[in-house]
């Protein structure tokens, strides 16, 4: 994989438009929910968040949302949302981590959904959340398991052909996170390359800063 950066602008009006993208954000939700006791004092961090579908689904349960993201299209379709449904709660920056920005502010929980496989280096990500997490705040990653570069029809911009579990548990482990657990959230069925189709899974891995 050449990881050629992928134009994620271009393709953010359309993004919601996919039934299987949202069920998977959905499920993905529902397994934060279930891993982590929201409530509203909480301030979340939704890193590589896209047009907000995890955002959206998680700012009813928290005291405050803020969505990262590298591309302004992506950030202008959360925009619109929050703009149309007149919501206090939810702010956005972008900010790419690859070209030096730093995430700033303080917070209860970061969550990133299907973001990962995106970030060449992920030890830096790392200590970054965990500079920004409060002392107890969680960390929620949800990805591929290795997929031999077949889940995305286009590569470009794709780092990892999924991940590890073991490798990526102990890169959380060595940022200073503790408590790391994972499992299996979703399932995925898609066509791949030379025809047929194959199943994904999508893994949530979760942790503490101690």
């Amino acid at each position: 994989m050449d990881g050629e950066k992928r134009n994620f602008d271009q393709e953010a009006a359309s993004w919601d438009a996919k039934p299987r993208r949202v069920k998977l954000v959905a499920d993905i939700a529902q397994a934060i929910v279930g891993e982590i006791k929201l409530n509203s004092r909480m301030d979340v961090l939704d890193f590589g968040c896209g047009t907000g579908l995890l955002t959206m689904q998680l700012q009813p349960l928290v005291r405050s949302i803020t969505g990262v993201d590298s591309s302004p299209g992506m950030l202008d379709v959360l925009g619109g949302k929050i703009q149309d449904l007149n919501l206090s709660n939810v702010k956005t920056r972008c900010l790419d981590v690859e070209r030096g920005g730093v995430l700033e502010g303080s917070y209860d929980l970061i969550v990133s959904s299907m973001t990962f496989h995106h970030i060449k280096e992920i030890s830096p990500l790392l200590e970054q959340f965990y500079n920004v997490l409060l002392p107890a705040g969680h960390l929620c990653i949800a990805d591929l398991d290795f997929d031999d570069g077949q889940f995305h029809e286009n590569n470009d911009g794709v780092f990892h052909s999924g991940f590890n579990r073991e490798k990526l548990t102990g890169l959380i482990r060595d940022a200073g996170f503790r408590n790391i657990r994972c499992r299996t959230v979703a399932r995925l069925s898609k066509p791949v390359p030379g025809g047929g189709s194959r199943e994904f899974t999508i893994f949530l891995m979760t942790g503490c800063r101690s």
